[in-house]
């Protein structure tokens, strides 16, 4: 991803309700070499009203990769991940779920789904902040992805 270079940081959105876990993802990002604008959302409608920037979200910047967890309020990470898939303008979009859930159903469900990747995280502190630099260094680092994904 060359948006770095151009000094432009990278849009992240975080779909999280665990307050603990949000707080950690930030601290990974912040501790990694790129520059972030971390967005969070804290439930399934909130990432859909985002990610289409309806409502409130009328002005937010449309994400360059999406964190996403499964068990959501209101709707459900594989609801939304099912609803971003289908929508043309967003569908190309890395999504990476980063759940506690380790269950082969909800694997196979996600990648059906067209998941981009899915993470299990780690209960340990350091294991988590790793997980999360990890990801940062492969999605935006590492991946080549097509112009004009992201208006870029």
């Amino acid at each position: 991803m060359d948006r770095e270079k151009y000094g432009t940081p990278i849009e992240v959105l975080l779909v999280e309700d665990n307050p603990g876990d949000v707080r950690l993802t930030k601290e990974a990002l912040k501790e990694g070499k790129m520059q972030i604008n971390l967005s969070v959302v804290v439930d399934g409608l909130d990432a859909m009203a985002f990610l289409r920037k309806e409502g409130k979200y009328k002005e937010v910047p449309t994400p360059d990769l999406i964190l996403l967890d499964l068990n959501l309020p209101k709707k459900d990470g594989r609801e939304v991940l099912a609803d971003i898939k289908k929508d043309n303008n967003l569908k190309l979009i890395p999504v990476v779920v980063l759940t506690t859930s380790d269950a082969e159903q909800d694997i196979m469900k996600t990648y059906e789904l067209h998941v981009n990747c899915y993470i299990t995280k780690p209960v340990d502190y350091e294991q988590f902040i790793t997980v999360v630099k990890s990801i940062e260094d492969f999605w935006l680092t590492i991946v080549r992805l097509p112009r004009g994904v992201w208006n870029g």
